[in-house]
């Protein structure tokens, strides 16, 4: 399913995310940016070990990321150039999780603009381990991402990369819901 928002391609497909051929993917991380499980695992897996390397690196450096914000690595040995880890929030039902899980799509997005960036590919984050709601979160994420592709940006394509038919499905709806 596609849509135009603002001259970017607005893309949801059923997949693997590491396999995309995109400047950059997202991984759903946590603060310490420690790659163990779910989509972080298979990224890091797939990706080689230069991504926790680097993940490691950033946070020796600046400490851990806060949630609702991203740091960026490279993409080891993945097709995407880059690794975006966003930090989601653990889901408690609140607004607050809302604001910061759509604080982390926008800071993704902002960090691909950064870099000059044409495409990047998101998973549902924080719809795993974190708990978070999938149809609540695929309603806050593509909220963030069309609001910001109504500004400025360099972005050609915006791909959110769905696990699993029920997930494409609740995201596809969603995305129906606001194009309409």
């Amino acid at each position: 399913m596609k849509t135009t928002v603002n001259y970017t391609t607005l893309e949801l497909v059923e997949g693997d995310i590491t396999a995309l051929d995109t400047g950059a993917i997202v991984n759903a991380a946590n603060e310490r940016l420690a790659h163990g499980g779910g989509v972080a695992g298979v990224i890091s897996r797939r990706g080689g070990p230069a991504i926790q390397r680097e993940s490691d690196e950033w946070v020796r450096r600046r400490g851990r990321v806060p949630t609702g914000s991203a740091a960026i690595t490279s993409g080891g040995n993945l097709r995407a150039r880059y690794v975006i880890h966003a930090v989601g929030p653990i889901y408690d039902g609140t607004a607050r999780s809302a604001e910061l899980l759509g604080s982390a799509v926008r800071a993704a997005l902002q960090m691909a603009d950064e870099r000059e960036l044409k495409s990047i590919a998101l998973p549902a984050i924080s719809t795993g381990i974190f708990g978070y709601p999938m149809e609540e979160a695929a309603r806050v994420m593509l909220r963030a991402a069309i609001e910001y592709l109504k500004g400025t940006t360099a972005l050609e394509r915006v791909v959110f990369c769905l696990y699993g038919r029920p997930a494409f499905e609740i995201f596809s709806r969603e995305l129906a819901a606001q194009t309409n």
